[in-house]
């Protein structure tokens, strides 16, 4: 399994490159129908709100880990 701080980097990463994206993919999906522009630009969407949920719930997994490791644990 990858490191936390390597697996926040990649979806943040996705994320801008489907941001910075967008408006290439409208003008690549142009000449298509209607049907399927919105098709495509709602699956980019989808993958956008995806990538942007993954990215919350591995920065709350990341700040869960930091405090189990500052907080005291019982004595053996």
């Amino acid at each position: 399994m990858l490191p936390i701080e390597l697996r926040i980097d990649r979806a943040e990463r996705l994320l801008r490159m489907i941001e910075d994206d967008a408006p290439l993919l409208a003008a690549r999906v142009a000449p298509l129908s209607v049907e399927r522009q919105t098709s495509v630009k709602s699956y980019a969407q989808r993958l956008a709100d995806r990538t942007r949920a993954e990215i919350r719930e591995l920065l709350e997994e990341r700040n869960l880990r930091a405090n189990a490791e500052e907080s005291p644990s019982a004595a053996d």
